[in-house]
């Protein structure tokens, strides 16, 4: 029986030491394994971090570090001012970025998020994060980018720790208040624009990473468009367009009638109260 009790005693601290070190796992508490590359897939010492940066073999998330050419950090290295930045003209070219990789990558599984990250520090600028449905999909994408160039540059992917992008982004970002600027340590995910969203909705089905919302009151004129992806106009053949004319004609002499009718009960019973 004490050998019993002592055996016992020895498995509850296992168990609870076990416990205890899954909870801390990728916090700050975790002094082994380091909280920014768990969560974010980069960490700014790179290489030289006291704690331990663990690649996984397999994930649903592709990381293709610095494949987005920022245009604030070209014009920083340049030593130019970014005000002289043409935002819209920047918007466009990120669109047509994100739209190339997304319909290349999409060839090998559906992808449920790609993310590009808008910061400045050296860990995170261009980083370019995908997230398939399985890690099979995932896996053919990666072998896919292998010994391929981009811009002249040589892509280099890797398997990303990362697969909740809740926990890796910049909230305060995301509201427009972060006050760290470009050199935040989370990730500071790049918009795409509206007139994008409609097009990668309806040309590759919903994503959970992409929030498209169709509006019955807008009109197709009214949004902005990059001129390769304008989606085309709804062609109708002359017969629709009759029954739809007729259809209108059909409910202004309903409304006519209806009114008509409410003249008449008026007429008949002058007096509002129905006495």
């Amino acid at each position: 029986p004490i050998f019993a009790r002592v055996y016992h005693r020895e498995v509850d601290k296992m168990s609870g030491g076990a416990a205890h070190l899954a909870r801390i796992h990728g916090t700050e508490e975790d002094k082994v394994n380091c909280p920014f590359y768990y969560k974010i897939g980069a960490c700014r010492h790179g290489e030289r971090c006291s704690r331990k940066h663990h690649k996984p073999q397999f994930s649903q998330t592709i990381l293709v570090p610095h494949m987005w050419q920022n245009p604030v950090s070209l014009l920083t290295a340049a030593g130019l001012d970014q005000a002289q930045l043409d935002v819209a003209k920047a918007q466009e070219e990120f669109d047509e970025f994100y739209y190339e990789v997304y319909e290349e990558l999409s060839r090998h599984g559906k992808i449920e998020e790609m993310n590009v990250c808008d910061n400045l520090g050296d860990h995170l600028v261009g980083n370019v994060y995908v997230k398939f449905e399985d890690e099979e999909e995932a896996d053919s994408a990666l072998k896919s980018l292998f010994g391929r160039y981009y811009n002249c540059r040589p892509l280099v992917t890797e398997f990303s720790p990362v697969t909740e992008f809740r926990e890796a982004r910049c909230r305060q970002y995301d509201e427009g208040v972060c006050k760290r600027g470009g050199y935040c340590n989370f990730m500071h995910v790049h918009k795409i624009s509206k007139g994008l969203k409609r097009e990668l909705h309806e040309r590759f089905g919903p994503s959970p990473g992409i929030f498209y919302r169709p509006s019955r009151h807008s009109r197709d004129d009214d949004r902005t468009y990059h001129p390769d992806w304008e989606p085309k106009k709804r062609v109708r053949s002359e017969e629709a367009a009759a029954d739809e004319r007729k259809d209108r004609d059909d409910d202004r002499s309903g409304e006519k009638d209806r009114d008509a009718d409410r003249d008449r009960s008026g007429d008949r019973n002058p007096d509002p109260r129905g006495r």
